[in-house]
């Protein structure tokens, strides 16, 4: 049984998943009220789906990064790379793709996961991006399943430790351990709600929109703009 005051903390982070799972790969997502919404599967041509110019996004290594980004994260363990730049970030920030998102959840949740309970040596450049809807949607499953795997490893007393998680891009080396956890928790929930939103644009968008069920190059005229 986990602790207690984790006990909350777990079910909501379930509950999340949950839900942005089952509105990503349907075949239904609760409404709500208890009654079942149809829900298509994301196609790659809405993981790649740029609604507004110099958008960020996933990206093949070998076109370089898209506009604003400096580099492309994760592009170390394969072909693909997600738009990034150091600290302090472009301002405005650049909008982001469902590929972008959920590439960004995947790659924090596995790597939490890791400098939790793993080897603690894990980086983004041991992360793969994944190349389609399919593969994405798979690759949170299993950041949200290594993840839940750490929270079950914990006591009490780990909730308040200091640097219990060690993940080098966020402030968990100097949190105790239970502010990590709500941290991870509104990540999910706060992208899921924006991952939703985006599906329900790209549902209403005019059919003009490019068809692309590829990587964008960062400077290609695939894409649809209001």
């Amino acid at each position: 049984m986990p602790p207690s005051r984790l006990a909350p903390l777990l079910e909501q982070f379930d509950f999340a998943c949950e839900r942005l799972t089952g509105r990503l790969a349907g075949p239904a997502v609760d409404s709500g009220d208890g009654t079942p919404a149809a829900v298509s599967p994301m196609t790659d041509e809405e993981y790649f789906w740029e609604p507004v110019p110099g958008c960020w996004s996933v990206r093949r290594r070998a076109d370089g990064p898209g506009p604003r980004a400096t580099f492309l994260a994760g592009a170390g363990a394969g072909d693909l790379g997600r738009d990034a730049a150091p600290y302090p970030h472009p301002s405005p920030a650049p909008f982001t793709t469902l590929a972008w998102r959920l590439s960004h959840l995947s790659e924090m949740l596995l790597l939490r996961a890791d400098h939790t309970i793993g080897t603690r040596t894990l980086t983004r450049d041991d992360v793969v991006v994944a190349p389609d809807a399919a593969a994405a949607v798979a690759d949170f499953g299993a950041g949200a399943a290594a993840w839940r795997r750490a929270l079950l490893g914990v006591d009490d007393a780990a909730l308040d430790t200091v640097g219990l998680c060690t993940y080098p891009h966020g402030s968990d080396a100097e949190e105790p351990f239970i502010d990590i956890v709500w941290w991870v928790n509104q990540e999910v929930l706060h992208h899921g709600a924006e991952i939703a939103l985006l599906r329900d644009l790209y549902r209403a968008a005019p059919p003009t929109r490019a068809a692309r069920r590829s990587p964008p190059s960062p400077g290609s005229t695939g894409r649809w703009w209001p």
